[in-house]
């Protein structure tokens, strides 16, 4: 594989809720632990992440990386409106410093899904105060650790309920997701509880309208503590590919998934992208890459390449730099993943020798985690957690990444 430039961040990627455990003042938690609800199972301790944060930014410092990707819970640092925890505001500062004295430059994604309790009971970014709240608590974040932060990443995957709505999902989870919410109304009391990845499809363009709000209000809350600081989103990508002559289907799903978000990510520093599969459209539907239709709806495609394409793709849409903050593999096989690593990295390489500038590359996940509807069932970690212990076990796939950085790296 031809060598990446120097200054090129490898990592690894994590989020708060879905590692750190406790998180009970969460939106997330809250429509867990209703009934009925789409999600598999609660969260509970997770990975016991929140006191073993230490262990975890030296498992990634032991891969030889130079950069680990965490999230503020929101929530842990506004757990009621207007009233924020200096405790939870110095742990995540303390994360940040431990990075910089490992030698790993701190990604921090402001907000990864999960919101506030009390801010999912105002209807969350339906409330027109939502910009104006988000940006309140990201200049909080700011004035406590601001200086550490290496990128900051406004959100996750905002275009995750759009991306979803593709998906062939069945009638069942849409009515389970519906479900949840009311359940969650009716327990807190409240006519319209509503969350960020748990989304009716009538109130989508509104809650989208909302969050592309309140990302503007976030990067000018981040800018006026830093203005040298780097400002992006999140982005999920599927790399769409058209089998035969005819791209409308193709194009009509990204005009609906993507370009909102693509157009608003030309005023940004970066575009952060989150690949994990490839999929085939033809002029009428979801096939397969021979071009067979895709029985059920569209096919998860794990294809090395579609990394680099998403690469292309996102740079090509929007004219700024691009970050790898999610790539990985859902599978109980791990030698598939290890496998995967190599070649999807040299098609990414690829993209950059052609000219697409890309920041880096966070590797999804760290450590196997909660996996939001699928609890505990989807394994996407370089280790395993026990559940009991909550020890960490390296996969053989975690050694094949830190061997791949260590050469890249000594180059």
């Amino acid at each position: 594989m031809q060598q990446f430039p120097d200054g090129f961040l490898w990592g690894v990627a994590s989020a708060g809720h879905q590692i750190e455990g406790g998180n009970v003042h969460s939106d997330t938690w809250f429509a867990e632990h209703v009934r009925p609800t789409v999600f598999r199972e609660p969260s509970g301790e997770a990975c016991h992440g929140w006191e073993l944060w230490r262990e975890d930014v030296d498992l990634a410092a032991g891969m030889n990386l130079n950069s680990y990707r965490f999230s503020v819970e929101w929530a842990r640092v506004e757990p009621a409106e207007g009233e924020f925890s200096a405790e939870a505001l110095a742990h995540y500062a303390a994360i940040a410093g431990y990075c910089l004295a490992r030698g790993l430059a701190p990604v921090v994604t402001f907000n990864h899904f999960t919101s506030p309790h009390w801010f999912a009971m105002r209807a969350g970014w339906l409330n027109p105060e939502a910009p104006a709240l988000f940006a309140r608590y990201c200049d909080r974040v700011m004035a406590a650790f601001g200086m550490r932060i290496a990128l900051a990443v406004t959100m996750n995957e905002p275009d995750l309920p759009a991306l979803l709505a593709w998906a062939g999902l069945p009638p069942v989870v849409r009515e389970l997701e519906r479900a949840t919410l009311a359940a969650a109304s009716d327990a807190a009391g409240v006519p319209r509880y509503r969350m960020s990845n748990v989304v009716l499809p009538e109130e989508r363009d509104a809650i989208c309208d909302g969050m592309t709000a309140g990302h503007r209000a976030a990067r000018a809350a981040i800018k006026a503590r830093r203005p040298d600081l780097p400002v992006g989103f999140a982005l999920a990508l599927v790399d769409d590919q058209v089998y035969g002559p005819d791209a409308s289907l193709r194009d009509r799903k990204r005009a609906e998934v993507y370009q909102r978000w693509l157009e608003l990510a030309r005023e940004d520093d970066f575009i952060a992208i989150q690949n994990y599969e490839r999929l085939y459209y033809d002029a009428e539907r979801s096939v397969n890459p021979d071009g067979t239709p895709a029985a059920g709806g569209p096919m998860t495609g794990r294809d090395p390449a579609s990394l680099g394409c998403c690469a292309r793709y996102a740079h090509e849409e929007t004219g700024v730099p691009v970050i790898v903050t999610e790539h990985g593999m859902l599978t109980d096989d791990d030698t598939e993943r290890a496998a995967f690593i190599e070649p999807s990295l040299r098609g990414l390489r690829a993209a950059m020798a052609d000219g697409v500038p890309v920041l880096g590359y966070h590797h999804w996940t760290l450590m196997d985690n909660f996996e939001w509807i699928f609890g505990y069932e989807g394994k996407l970690g370089l280790h395993s957690v026990d559940r009991e212990t909550f020890a960490r076990t390296p996969k053989p796939s975690a050694a094949v990444y830190a061997a791949l950085v260590k050469e890249q790296r000594r180059g």
